[in-house]
């Protein structure tokens, strides 16, 4: 079983010892892995698909962990039960999903089990970010991969108040905290990136061409911010 940077990251914000829920399991990788190491005592692998079940179910046989790991068909959250675990998984999904999952499942968020959270959105962070704030989520840790030309920001999240500036929502509150090396790199390459689209936005003419020239210097400044921001909190 070869586990992919992403995954063996996110694995590694499960607390040791919880009963795992992860929604949108795959091949049931996380929960094989976790199980083996004895990190955890057991788990339950989700998904909407019959076909990543059916595949999670062949892997979890061969593992020899049929014992340890359910597989069961849900569409998010709708069919774990109550009391069955304490850290939820939702990696590999848009922003926009994960934060539907996590609204669908709110009454099996909170007063039952689950007191953890590990998120590890393909896209719209900030949004996922915001949504754990106004929801009662504090991220306690954050970690970022990058595998095959991608960047991965993760985090894991327990019950509680935080407070984000929009910096901390964009980037990661506890990334720039900890002057994390592959946000740094990230941001080094956003910034090549946006540099270059401000040398061609210097040819667009007219109404449009302006707006998009403010556009861009809004988020190289934002981009400014960022790597200031974590360069001060590294000293």
């Amino acid at each position: 079983m070869i586990v992919s940077d992403r995954l063996m990251a996110a694995a590694g914000l499960v607390t040791a010892g919880s009963r795992l829920a992860d929604i949108g399991t795959d091949h049931g990788y996380v929960p094989i892995l976790l199980v083996q190491q004895g990190r955890i005592p057991s788990a339950v692998a989700m998904d909407i698909n019959e076909g990543p079940i059916a595949r999670a179910q062949l892997d979890i046989r061969r593992a020899g962990l049929c014992a340890e790991i359910q597989t069961r068909r849900s569409d998010g959250l709708e069919k774990l039960r109550e009391n069955e675990a304490d850290t939820v998984l939702i990696a590999g999904m848009g922003g926009a999903l994960t934060i539907r999952i996590l609204e669908n499942g709110a009454s099996t968020l909170h007063g039952g089990s689950v007191r953890e959270l590990v998120l590890q959105p393909q896209s719209e962070i900030g949004k996922v970010r915001r949504w754990l704030q106004k929801n009662g989520w504090r991220i306690d840790l954050e970690d970022m991969v990058l595998e095959d030309g991608k960047y991965y920001p993760m985090m894991q999240c327990h019950e509680g108040m935080m407070e984000l500036t929009d910096l901390e929502a964009q980037y990661g509150p506890r990334l720039l905290g900890e002057h994390h090396p592959v946000l740094v790199h990230f941001l080094k390459r956003e910034r090549s990136i946006l540099e270059k689209s401000a040398r061609g936005a210097e040819k667009a003419e007219g109404d449009r061409g302006e707006e998009r020239r403010r556009q861009i210097a809004a988020l190289l400044e934002r981009n400014r911010q960022a790597c200031l921001f974590a360069e001060r909190h590294q000293a």
